[in-house]
């Protein structure tokens, strides 16, 4: 807030304690700005490379869930386990590739037909020093 001096009752005194008012605040917003957009546009970019993670994992999830469940009841297209980690990188929509995914065939004792994902996120934020996070993802199908 800045110092205002008494408003007169004239009109041509209020006009002129409102210039005084405006030249006298004319840097206080600027000045706050400064002082809160880093923390603010951090805080953007965080939400952001959160939303990010949180998409990745949920792709990650759901093409375990169906490589698993394509190769236990789709034996046409995924009979082999090339075909499983193609058809886990084409359905998780976040453009994977193949080589994340691994396919473990069904044992005795076994969870069945298994898929599992491993995925390491390349962060690259400035100033920030934070270790690259992996996503993991792991379905059995049909347990």
């Amino acid at each position: 807030m800045c110092n205002r001096p008494p408003i007169a009752l004239d009109l041509a005194a209020l006009l002129r304690t409102a210039g005084r008012c405006l030249r006298q605040c004319d840097g206080n917003a600027a000045v706050e700005f400064a002082l809160i957009s880093p923390a603010l546009f951090g805080f953007l970019v965080g939400v952001l490379v959160l939303g990010f993670l949180l998409w990745i994992q949920n792709a990650l999830n759901y093409s375990v869930a169906e490589a698993a469940r394509c190769a236990a009841n789709n034996p046409t297209n995924c009979g082999t386990s090339d075909q499983i980690k193609t058809y886990a990188a084409g359905i998780s929509g976040a453009g994977l590739s193949a080589s994340v995914f691994t396919y473990t065939a069904p044992a005795t004792g076994n969870c069945g037909y298994q898929v599992t994902a491993r995925y390491q996120i390349n962060l690259s934020i400035p100033l920030v020093h934070i270790s690259n996070p992996t996503l993991t993802a792991s379905a059995c199908y049909p347990n």
